[in-house]
């Protein structure tokens, strides 16, 4: 597992606790946590709350507390660069933050089935097994994802089908 991405994810998290966000934390850090696979993460992707409707939204419109978000970032010495991506950069780092609440209409994972988890006083979400599997297979459907990340998404797929009871 990637400890330095996992140890930034915490830091940014901890600065949203005292806001009052739980974020989730997504992609491969968090497929790492799960699995204890190394799945070679690329960058820090964290849910947050916003609207349910995502990319149809202007993207300074569709995470709430967005401003917030950003004080806290650049705070953190993380420079915005894409605000369609609501991506953050910050020397070899680049963060990106989602929509925790657009899960039920893209992947059917269902908010309340979330689970909660704790770190150093930390609170944040975390998908399970069954969840991140849902989650890979509406994301491998995506055309930009297809192109770009597919033979990822299916390994990761392949790997979740083989351990889900």
């Amino acid at each position: 597992m990637d400890n330095y991405k996992f140890d930034e994810f915490i830091k940014i998290a901890k600065q949203l606790n005292e806001i009052d966000i739980i974020p989730m934390l997504m992609g491969s850090v968090g497929l790492e946590v799960i699995t204890g696979k190394s799945w070679d993460a690329q960058d820090l992707d964290i849910h947050v709350p916003g609207d349910e409707r995502g990319w149809e939204v202007p993207p300074e419109l569709s995470i709430h507390n967005w401003n917030e978000i950003v004080i806290i970032m650049n705070a953190m010495d993380y420079i915005l660069i894409d605000l369609h991506e609501h991506e953050f950069s910050r020397e070899e780092l680049s963060v990106e933050f989602g929509i925790i609440d657009t899960l039920p209409n893209f992947a059917g994972v269902k908010l309340e089935d979330l689970e909660l988890h704790q770190f150093r006083d930390v609170k944040y979400y975390l998908p399970n097994v069954e969840q991140y599997l849902a989650i890979y297979k509406a994301s491998s459907k995506d055309s930009y994802r297809a192109e770009n990340n597919n033979n990822k998404d299916i390994r990761k797929i392949d790997f979740l089908k083989s351990i889900v009871k």
